[in-house]
């Protein structure tokens, strides 16, 4: 397990890329998914902001998983 992507989320064996999506990018993913539930409208830049604290929230989410 990489400690930065928290390796692969849906490892693929067998496969040309065994890899697949990253834990870190699983978790990004499910905090988007929820940042941008609010139902608010988004432009460029709440987008990339949304997008960075996404990042955020799946960097704790890999720390907490380390205790």
């Amino acid at each position: 397990m990489n400690k930065e992507t928290g390796g692969p989320a849906f490892p693929r064996t067998g496969w040309p890329n065994e890899t697949g999506m990253t834990l870190r990018d699983y978790f990004a993913a499910k905090a988007m998914h929820g940042l941008f539930s609010c139902g608010e409208a988004h432009d460029e830049h709440t987008a990339h902001v949304t997008a960075k604290a996404s990042y955020l929230m799946a960097d704790a989410m890999l720390k907490a998983r380390e205790a």
